[in-house]
Formats: structure tokens, C-alpha cells, sequence
């Protein structure tokens, strides 16, 4: 019974996503340079796909395959794992709310998505160190001794904690608005920064792999594994690359104002709504006044984007204790 419960709040969800969605799609905003956006976007999954893909290479023709047994195998899960999750999958969370399609979404649903693909990249990191702990405890081989070993357990302890505030702060309704507004930028700065370090870390992880384990011939003889994986490494580059560079360009953000326009309530003049016109006649308007008016309509869309979540909570906890 309780699980039929569940199943209707996730219903009713789904069904003011797709009513929210019908209203913003006709006044949805043109992204611009909305064709280099998608010839970038491209790009960037055709490069994390290659990555993946290459990774997988490598330890199945060149090492030992995957296992779970404390032989090298098990170690192999590390950069597998790595790359698929802690690089990959996290760049897609980064760029999720810039995919214009998803901007008919609503502002809640795009949370959890984000959250999602967070989570499962906080997973696979967790899992990839765990087989590297094991296969070197098995092998009796020191742990955390390289800067690769300390930056690293620093990138994921700081994703984890990134990850936590995020729920708290951002996704859970309890955080008072002003504490949102003064998070977010560094939210966005910490994510970006922790990503980057990810990259860099696996930079490293890979080159001291190829000196460790390539002796006959060494990595200064450039074997075809040297080559293989010193192709992956650049491919890591320009995907972090592609992605920061995605995140960073502000006329592909989401934009706040019609998100303002969808959750203001009826009857009322919410502040946000300003910015229509502004925006409309943006060829007269102060720049100061459309900064103000945005940032308006982005205290606002957070102000009912809380109340929703509020709301969604009360109706699951109703359910649940049917």
C-alpha cells in the first residue's frame, strides 16, 4: 500500500513537470549561439565517450582485464571507474542545466537530476578507491605515500562534502532563501574547482601507472601503451576543457526569468516579472536595472521553488504514514 503511495507522489510530480513544461515551452528563450552550443556539446560527449572507451582499452589488451580477486584486475577498476564517474559522469551534472531542451523542465526536476548524476559519480569514485586499498593491502603495498594518493582522497572527500551541502542547501526545503543566494556562487566555483583537480589528479594517476608497470620496454621507449594512454590523457584535457568552458559562458545559462514567469502565484506581481520586458526591449534598458530585475526573478523562482518542495515533502510524508 505505502509503495503505491510512493508511486503517486513521484506521479504527481511527473505530472506538474510536463504541466510547467507545456506552459514554458511557449515562452521558452532562444539560446544563443544555439547551434555552437550543440556542435560543442557533441564534441564533448564524442571525447568523454572516447575516454571511457579508451580506458577500457587499456585494461583489457594491455593489463590484466577486471576482476575482484586482489590481483592487478581489481586494481584495473581504479582508472575504469575514475574516468567513467569521477570525470565523465560528473561533467554531464555540470552542464545538465545548460541543455536548453531541459529549460521547459522544472527548476525541482533538473535539482534531482543534477543530484543524481552527482551521486552516482561520488559512487563509482568511493568503489574505484576501495579496489585500489584492497588490491594494494593484498600486495602488501604502501598506501597514500604519492601526491596522485593525497590530491586524490582530497578531491573525494571535498565531492562528498560538496555533495552533502548541495542536498542541504539547494535541494532540501529548509535552507532560508538568503543562504541559498549567498551559496550559490560558491557552490558553482567549488564544483568547477573540485572537477578540475579531478582531471589533474587522473593526469597523474596515469602517468605514474605507465612508469610502475612498463619496464620492458620502459615508458621513455614511447611503447604503443605509452602512446594509448598518453592519447587518453589528452582526451581527459579537452574534455575538462570543453566542459569548464560550457559552464563558464553566461548566455548559456538557464535563464532565471522564466522560471520566474512559470512559479509566480496567481493573482500576484512578483518583482521577477520585470524582466520580460527588459529583456524584450533590452536595446532602451539600463544595464543595471536588467541585472537588478534578474536577480529579482532569481530570488524569487527560489522562493517558490522552496514552497514546492515543501509542499511535495508534506504530501510524501502523508503517504508514507498511511
Amino acid at each position: 500500500m505505502k509503495l503505491v503511495s510512493i508511486c503517486s507522489v513521484f506521479a504527481a510530480l511527473s505530472e506538474s513537470s510536463e504541466k510547467r513544461g507545456d506552459h514554458d515551452s511557449k515562452t521558452v528563450l532562444q539560446m544563443e549561439d544555439y547551434g555552437r552550443f550543440l556542435a560543442l556539446l557533441a564534441s564533448t560527449l564524442l571525447v568523454g565517450f572516447l575516454s571511457v572507451i579508451l580506458s577500457l582499452v587499456w585494461v583489457f589488451h594491455y593489463r590484466e582485464g577486471l576482476s575482484w580477486d586482489g590481483s592487478l584486475g581489481e586494481f584495473n577498476w581504479h582508472p575504469v571507474l575514475i574516468i567513467t564517474g569521477f570525470v565523465f559522469i560528473q561533467g554531464i551534472a555540470i552542464i545538465v542545466y545548460r541543455l536548453p531542451w531541459t529549460w521547459k523542465c522544472s527548476k525541482l526536476l533538473m535539482k534531482f537530476i543534477h543530484a543524481g548524476l552527482n551521486t552516482i559519480a561520488m559512487i563509482l569514485a568511493i568503489v574505484s578507491m576501495v579496489a585500489v586499498f584492497e588490491f594494494h593491502n593484498a600486495k602488501n603495498i604502501p598506501n597514500m605515500y604519492s601526491l596522485h594518493s593525497w590530491i586524490g582522497l582530497a578531491a573525494v572527500i571535498f565531492y562528498s562534502l560538496q555533495l552533502f551541502l548541495g542536498f542541504a542547501v539547494f535541494l532540501l526545503p529548509f535552507a532560508p532563501v538568503h543562504l541559498r543566494v549567498a551559496l550559490m556562487p560558491i557552490h558553482v566555483y567549488s564544483g568547477l574547482t573540485i572537477f578540475a583537480t579531478v582531471i589533474a589528479t587522473a593526469l597523474m594517476g596515469i602517468t605514474e601507472k605507465l612508469i610502475f608497470a612498463l619496464k620492458t620496454p620502459a615508458y621513455s621507449a614511447s611503447p604503443p601503451e605509452a602512446t594509448l594512454v598518453n592519447c587518453l590523457g589528452l582526451l581527459l584535457v579537452i574534455f575538462g576543457s570543453l566542459i569548464l568552458w560550457m559552464a563558464s559562458r553566461p548566455h548559456w545559462k538557464r535563464p532565471p526569468a522564466e522560471n520566474a514567469k512559470i512559479l509566480r502565484p496567481i493573482g500576484a506581481t512578483p518583482e521577477g516579472t520585470e524582466v520580460e520586458s527588459t529583456m524584450t526591449n533590452s536595446s532602451n534598458a539600463d544595464k543595471s536595472d536588467l541585472r537588478g530585475n534578474t536577480e529579482a526573478a532569481r530570488k524569487q523562482n527560489i522562493k517558490f521553488d522552496e514552497a514546492g518542495q515543501r509542499s511535495t515533502i508534506r504530501k510524501f510524508n502523508l503517504l508514507w504514514s498511511r
